[in-house]
């Protein structure tokens, strides 16, 4: 799972070095002849690899899209990534990790550990405060997350709070 830009950035360069890879395994007529079964793996493994790189780009730039003002419907294959829809949450709301752990009342470097280690690091009381301020709930058998109101005020307080000290620094 993509979690920031800078991971965006280079997972999408190794979709397109790999589509450059696979275009080259297409034109390499002598592999292709004189050993097809490693030229069938090599292009199969490539073009696998590509596929769920390019899944996971697609995933990132549609929760980069999302509107923050609306809920967002959030899937997991399995258990195992649940985690995953806490920062899939952040990230389609637009919430910096500073401003999550200001909602959580934790440290931006919990936030950062939480993520970086996929929550393996954090209590279940933590889990479920990170949870309970994205508003990920269980909605007809999907997993659906919206801020409340009181998250969405608490998120615009520490906004404003940073606009107006950048502002300041500025004019110093």
């Amino acid at each position: 799972m993509i979690k920031n830009d800078l991971e965006y950035d280079v997972t999408l360069s190794w979709v397109n070095g790999m589509g450059r890879a696979i275009a080259m395994l297409e034109r390499d007529e002598e592999k292709k002849n004189s050993d097809p079964d490693i030229w069938q793996i090599h292009y199969d493994g490539v073009t696998s690899q590509r596929q769920d790189l390019q899944e996971q780009v697609t995933e990132y730039e549609a929760l980069i899209a999302h509107n923050p003002n609306q809920p967002i419907v959030l899937q997991i294959d399995s258990m195992d990534e649940l985690s995953d829809l806490l920062i899939k949450a952040r990230i389609a709301f637009k919430i910096t990790q500073e401003e999550l752990a200001y909602l959580c009342d934790f440290t931006t470097e919990q936030i950062k550990l939480f993520e970086d280690k996929d929550y393996q690091n954090a209590s279940y009381l933590d889990f479920l405060a990170v949870a309970n301020a994205l508003g990920v709930e269980i909605v007809d058998g999907k997993f659906v997350a919206e801020l409340d109101d009181f998250f969405k005020q608490k998120l615009a307080n520490i906004r404003l709070k940073n606009h107006l000290d950048d502002d300041m620094k500025a004019a110093s």
